[in-house]
């Protein structure tokens, strides 16, 4: 059964441009209207470990939709449900990764502003990202999906 032209969740736009386009959005803030920084000896070593945390959970979770035969590109067809790996403790851990590197910069960069914008950031994901594509995985899988996702949560 070949996919339809429709198969696939309504996402158009890139969901890591919410990330780019709210942490610029704070780097500008921080620049003309800078608020006092966080102390460098907690905010820089946490800010490295997020930035790893995000390569682990992103490499990990890239290859199980790989093993999987399926794409994370939200505007093509999802072939399977992935469940495993990161999967098993988060519905999105790429989303979870990538605010992981937003978190991890803005320490990094000492960019108080994008930190005080990430709560924008979740909601937006959340409303214009995932619910799109929780709806449409719902669709798609039906009881498989609603189990998956009443043993899952979906950030962590």
């Amino acid at each position: 059964m070949s996919p339809s032209p429709r198969d696939h969740s309504g996402v158009w736009f890139p969901p890591p441009l919410i990330f780019v386009l709210f942490f610029a959005g704070g780097a500008y803030l921080d620049h003309f209207a800078p608020l006092p920084q966080p102390p460098v000896v907690i905010a820089r070593p946490l800010g490295a470990a997020f930035v790893v945390a995000f390569l682990a959970l992103t490499v990990q979770s890239f290859r199980h939709f790989g093993a999987a035969g399926t794409s994370v590109v939200p505007v093509r067809p999802t072939t399977a449900l992935v469940v495993s790996g990161p999967y098993a403790y988060s519905r999105n851990p790429i989303y979870l990764g990538l605010l992981l590197l937003y978190a991890g910069l803005s320490l990094l960069l000492l960019l108080v502003w994008p930190l005080l914008l990430g709560p924008g950031v979740v909601w937006i994901v959340g409303e214009w990202v995932i619910g799109p594509e929780e709806r449409y995985l719902a669709q798609k899988f039906g009881e498989e999906y609603e189990l998956y996702k009443s043993r899952v949560r979906r950030w962590l």
